[in-house]
């Protein structure tokens, strides 16, 4: 039996490719956003609450536009959702739908403790996927196949908001106190999320130029996690986070214009 939930999102899909919902959305999009988990995507829907919106195959989006300097932005926010497989998938299906300039995915990780603290922003310059588990050939090289070194050439330094460039992990799982020594000495890595791994690797594939910024919401150290347990902590420093976050999106928007349109009569009036 099908969920209610499916049901509904079916419906309203029919309704959108009737052209009775999404009309204003955009038929292209210079930036596409990507947020993944249910407790990131609440606080920018609630942001950005007055814009456009319409549904995907995954769950909702929303457009809107940032005007800078010398140019006006198309934007589309995408909920992906959670994990590798819906990261990928909506990842390609936004890339395919919108063929945006930049893929820009925001959202929250755990932290190392004693690499980073809570509320450290941090921009990956490499992902790496690490739960695959190779018992018939080399894993290392398994591994190898799914990390995705990004280009961020086009990005000006220094970068805004004090972000720190670093190598974020990707898994299906939440980080594991006992693993946590291991990947600091094997990847070098102070934080791992659910998606960046499975995004980064997808926009590499299109040749899409990927901008990946996660800010710590939790700590991990070798007696467990603060926000393991369902204590809340999880949801409220990630409300906090998503907000900051799209506060400093036109900050990245502009260390980005090398690669984004530059504006047209057509685009700004004057």
């Amino acid at each position: 039996m099908r969920s209610r939930q499916a049901v509904i999102l079916m419906f309203f899909l029919a309704l959108w490719e009737a052209g009775a919902l999404g009309a204003a959305l955009p038929e292209k999009a210079d930036v596409v956003v990507l947020v993944s988990a249910n407790a990131e995507w609440a606080p920018v829907r609630q942001y950005l609450s007055k814009e456009n919106a319409g549904p995907t195959p995954f769950g909702e989006c929303l457009s809107t536009k940032v005007k800078m300097e010398d140019r006006e932005i198309s934007l589309v926010y995408v909920h992906g959702g959670w994990g590798k497989i819906s990261a990928a998938a909506s990842a390609q299906y936004a890339i395919d739908r919108w063929r945006p300039a930049l893929l820009i995915n925001l959202g929250t990780c755990g932290g190392f403790e004693g690499a980073v603290s809570a509320g450290d922003l941090l921009l990956a310059g490499k992902t790496v996927v690490y739960d695959i588990v190779e018992m018939m050939g080399d894993a290392d090289e398994a591994i190898s196949d799914y990390s995705t070194t990004l280009d961020l050439s086009w990005l000006t330094k220094p970068y805004p908001r004090g972000a720190v460039e670093t190598i974020l992990l990707s898994a299906d799982r939440d980080i594991q106190p006992a693993d946590i020594q291991r990947l600091r000495k094997k990847y070098g890595a102070v934080a791992a999320d659910w998606e960046s791994g499975a995004i980064a690797f997808t926009a590499r594939r299109n040749q899409i130029p990927c901008l990946i910024l996660r800010a710590v919401s939790d700590i991990v150290g070798a007696r467990g996690g603060e926000a393991y347990g369902g204590s809340g902590v999880f949801e409220k420093r990630a409300q906090k986070i998503m907000a900051r976050l799209m506060d400093a999106l036109p900050d990245w928007l502009r260390a980005a214009k090398k690669i984004l349109p530059r504006a047209t009569a057509a685009r700004i009036p004057s």
